[in-house]
């Protein structure tokens, strides 16, 4: 179902569309008094029962989650015909990080570090508050002309104490496998420290101008991911201090267990540089059997598909166009 300029819904006038993904379909609309975006959910989705529960959970945590580097839920709304229901969020006037990055990578080393606290700073809120965000990549974070993040798309996010979501079908959608973690990979839910590497990947690529891993296609990076180690920060740009790269590379660590337990010890060690304890990874992951690698990778493809198709819509993308 779409809906084109001038048209109400449940008291919403849609003024553009902003982008489509695997879930819904993104809209700038306003109310009497200001701009929202609208999400409303596929027509399709609606009828299945995991997909919609995934759904509807993104409204439970977009409801519990009031924070101002994230974009606000404002409320729900509900479509004339069937009742079923979308999401109203506030409307950033900003840029896809994305963008950003790419026009203005690498970073100076302060501004990443802004950036890179000011991430950390909001999954530390969200951690705390049982989400885990899974999705953490530039295409999911604004930036205001102010330089203030707003993090939004909770699409695949995980809630603690909610049961698990299994789609029934895969999404035809594929999202950017630059910013998984290992454990994503081999297929596994993941926790907080999924999103700890997540930030090392955006960290490393802010201060290096490129991303860890690097290839052809997907099952190259993905496959590099759960078997190598990244290029160190230090060899790719040569300034950066050392207590800095050991944070990116500590939160870039294959096992969760080697990376840092939580949000809360990454900002530790970046608000105290001359504490990062400059110790060398443990890399346990190094010696897995490349037979398990290859079924790791494999399963890979499926959670992609299912997974990040679904994370990578393309969500507010437009509404950075002025």
């Amino acid at each position: 179902m779409r809906f084109t300029a001038g048209e109400r819904v449940d008291g919403y006038e849609i003024v553009s569309q902003l982008g489509t993904g695997g879930m819904s379909e993104v809209y700038l609309a306003h109310s009497s008094d200001q701009q929202v975006v609208i999400k409303i959910p596929h027509a399709a989705l609606i009828g299945d029962p995991a997909a919609f529960s995934r759904f509807q959970r993104e409204i439970e945590i977009g409801r519990r989650l009031q924070h101002p580097n994230i974009q606000q839920l404002l409320g729900v709304g509900y479509l004339p015909s069937g009742g079923a229901p979308f999401i109203v969020t506030e409307y950033v006037d900003g840029e896809s990080f994305r963008v950003y990055l790419d026009e203005h990578k690498p970073l100076s080393l302060e501004e990443a570090i802004k950036f890179a606290r000011q991430i950390a700073e909001v999954l530390n809120y969200c951690h705390q508050q049982g989400v885990i965000h899974r999705d953490l990549k530039p295409e999911n974070i604004l930036v205001t002309q102010s330089g203030q993040i707003k993090l939004m798309d909770f699409g695949i996010a995980l809630l603690r104490g909610a049961r698990r979501v299994t789609w029934g079908s895969l999404s035809s959608t594929v999202g950017t496998p630059d910013y998984m973690a290992p454990e994503q990979v081999r297929g596994e839910r993941g926790d907080a420290r999924t999103d700890v590497y997540a930030v090392g990947v955006i960290f490393y690529e802010m201060v290096t101008g490129e991303v860890p891993f690097q290839g052809d296609n997907p099952l190259s990076v993905m496959s590099q991911r759960v078997t190598s180690s990244p290029r160190p920060v230090s060899s790719v740009r040569s300034d950066v201090p050392t207590p800095v790269a050991t944070v990116i590379e500590r939160a870039l660590r294959r096992e969760p267990a080697d990376r840092y337990p939580t949000m809360a010890a990454l900002i530790y060690d970046l608000d105290h540089p001359d504490e990062v304890e400059l110790t060398a990874p443990s890399e346990g992951s190094a010696g897995l059997p490349q037979v398990w690698v290859t079924v790791g990778v494999i399963v890979a493809v499926f959670l992609v598909l299912a997974l990040l198709g679904v994370g990578a819509e393309m969500l507010h993308h437009a509404q950075t166009a002025r």
